[in-house]
């Protein structure tokens, strides 16, 4: 979906298929085809966004064969979808039985995962709409953090340094600028705004900077103000936003709390906790070790979880989600008098994990996912802007 803002530019709005299991090419034509349509109907529109997620082997395929990426580029174009942002984080299945810290793999100190950006970054450029000339692709935030030496820093660099090269020639081939976002994540090298600043002081500004995933925001209690005053100040921008909440734990010590909480730790994903101290984060990397491990996590303090929930919907009391952190971000990234970001990629691929089972069916599951959307256009439509 697409929504004029007072400024006058263009801000997109898109749901993230890395929610779906689509590992090829076949798979992702018929995700874009069935899903597209699905939301359509469900938010009454002609024309509905996709964040794609591309697999390093589609990616690879589409770029070695023309003829699939046009019939992908038919298949959008026939069912009212369009592409500006890819999800090129997770590298292989990212909804595997067990995901964890798999999906860190292969880190930015390693050339395959160049190697991967750069195909996604051509496939995209062939994919973005004929009225819009700049995409952007999030990326995972370097590696995790343990053991990032100062070798591992210097290859990621050097590798960061050929991205910015690639992407300028595919806009010189191509007409279409492409722009990369690292997104800082719990447990990563890139685990705040803070350390984006210096890990990526000597990235090329033209071509790369960061990606704002909201709900890794509030698990950090950080704030989107509080982190463009920082990017601000250091050059970097926000290529693209990703609308999400948290799993807020005000009472991490009560016995109901306690219980509710442990439907959430689940063997899929990793679920980082974060709590604060006199300004201070600790936590743990999964939810499993801070309830019950070893060196299970102090209770004295409220708790976030990082663990996508719905944005529209809260979970069971006494639990809550990060919303009202997510609607001041919103309002600080597209509210003001201009946009600070122009691509928004809604992102709970936590459906299929959340306590009770995932939507019965496809129909169910895009019923879900529209209800998310229809979600922020409204937030968007309250900060102002005006649905296209």
């Amino acid at each position: 979906m697409r929504f004029r803002h007072p400024d006058g530019s263009v801000v997109h709005l898109a749901y993230g298929t890395n929610v779906l299991p689509a590992q090829d090419v076949d798979g992702i034509v018929a995700q874009a085809s069935g899903l597209g349509d699905r939301l359509r109907a469900h938010l009454d529109v002609d024309r509905v966004g996709l964040g794609m997620w591309l697999p390093a082997t589609a990616a690879y395929r589409l770029i070695a064969d023309p003829g699939d990426l046009e019939r992908l580029r038919k298949s959008l174009d026939h069912h009212g979808v369009e592409v500006v942002t890819v999800n090129a984080f997770p590298h292989a299945d990212f909804q595997g039985e067990v995901v964890k810290k798999a999906v860190y793999h292969p880190a930015w100190s390693e050339p395959e995962r160049l190697r991967y950006t750069l195909a996604a970054a051509q496939v995209l450029a062939a994919l973005l709409p004929d009225d819009v000339d700049r995409g952007t692709i999030s990326t995972l935030p370097l590696g995790w953090r343990a053991p990032w030496l100062v070798d591992r820093q210097h290859a990621a660099e050097r590798h960061l340094a050929q991205l910015a090269e690639g992407l300028s020639t595919i806009a010189g081939e191509t007409g279409r600028a492409v722009r990369v976002g690292l997104e800082p994540e719990p447990g990563c090298a890139v685990e705040t705004v803070d350390e984006a600043v210096a890990r990526l002081a000597g990235v090329d500004r033209d071509w790369i900077g960061v990606c704002l995933d909201l709900c890794h925001l509030a698990v950090g209690f950080d704030t989107a103000a509080a982190a463009l005053e920082r990017l601000d100040e250091a050059g970097l921008a926000v290529v693209k936003a990703q609308p999400a909440a948290a799993l807020v734990v005000d009472d991490p010590g009560d016995a109901a709390t306690r219980s509710a909480l442990a439907a959430y730790a689940e063997d899929r994903f990793l679920h980082q906790v974060r709590q604060e101290t006199g300004g201070r984060l600790t936590g743990r990397d999964d939810l499993p070790d801070a309830l019950d491990g070893p060196r299970s996590l102090r209770t004295g303090r409220p708790w976030r979880v990082h663990f996508h929930v719905p944005v529209h919907a809260d979970p069971a009391p006494p639990l809550r989600s990060s919303r009202d952190e997510l609607r001041a971000s919103l309002a600080a990234l597209v509210g003001g008098p201009r946009a600070r970001v122009h691509h928004l990629e809604v992102e709970t691929y936590t459906w299929s994990v959340l306590p009770g089972g995932g939507p019965a069916d496809d129909d169910a599951f895009a019923a879900v996912l529209a209800a998310e959307l229809a979600w922020v256009r409204a937030e968007l439509v309250d900060l102002g802007l005006t649905a296209l």
